[in-house]
């Protein structure tokens, strides 16, 4: 966990990042906007991914059921690629995966929120990184979402913490 992440207490901003913003980061933000809410957490939530390939397009096809059958809603979602405001408009710029984190660190050229790995900074020892489902089965989304959930919680007892 990084150690230069400091919680601030009024409305913080959080931004999931991977790589196509279709899988794991709308099921982050979704896992994290309802559970927030029910946390009573005022934050502000966002996802995007570092690549251009889905840009504008909806969430993939099997996430949304997945996140549908464990009752989160993702059919609003549309991606978008991270933009260089967006290390200044978040707090915490969170990735999914080492790669995605590589290249938030090559895009950030040390102007705002350093990024760092969501499992780790929401206090999930294990797996370090979320891996991603899109070249997989239907297991693995639903694997996904429990994950999510998983992280998801670490980030509010963190946040509840500070």
């Amino acid at each position: 966990m990084p150690n230069n992440y400091m919680i601030k207490k009024d409305n913080p901003s959080i931004l999931f990042v991977c790589l196509g913003n279709i899988c794991r980061s709308p099921l982050v933000e979704a896992v994290a906007r309802r559970r927030c809410t029910q946390a009573g957490l005022q934050l502000t939530l966002g996802s995007c991914g570092t690549g251009n390939w889905h840009v504008g397009k909806g969430a993939d096809p099997r996430m949304l059921r997945a996140a549908a059958e464990a009752g989160y809603d993702l059919a609003s979602h549309r991606a978008r690629q991270v933009r260089s405001d967006d290390f200044v408009a978040y707090d915490w710029v969170l990735a999914m995966d080492g790669d995605n984190l590589d290249t938030l660190r090559s895009l950030r050229r040390d102007r705002g929120s350093e990024p760092g790995l969501f499992l780790p900074w929401a206090g999930v020892p294990s797996p370090s990184e979320f891996p991603d489902p899109y070249f997989g089965d239907a297991d693995g989304f639903r694997q996904s979402v429990a994950l999510a959930e998983r992280g998801v919680d670490g980030l509010i007892a963190r946040l509840r913490a500070a």
